[in-house]
């Protein structure tokens, strides 16, 4: 069952406003209960991060950010 556009929307704005926030808390206090690495490694891994957890949430972002579809009604 495909989401509709509005839906996509609103659940876009939540994940983006709620969901990633918390997200960097987490990822941040985790990097953070190890020794601190290199300044290179803790870079990549923050990259990695940051990719990783848009991956879930690539369909609900396709399109989010068009005009809305004309044969929605």
């Amino acid at each position: 069952m495909a989401l509709r556009y509005k839906t996509r929307r609103r659940l876009a704005a939540l994940i983006l406003l709620v969901g990633l926030p918390l997200y960097i808390v987490v990822a941040v206090s985790v990097v953070a209960l190890f020794d601190r690495p290199p300044l290179l490694l803790e870079l990549a891994v923050y990259v990695v991060l940051g990719v990783l957890w848009a991956l879930p949430f690539k369909y609900i972002f396709l399109g989010v950010g068009q005009s809305k579809p004309e044969d929605e009604s």
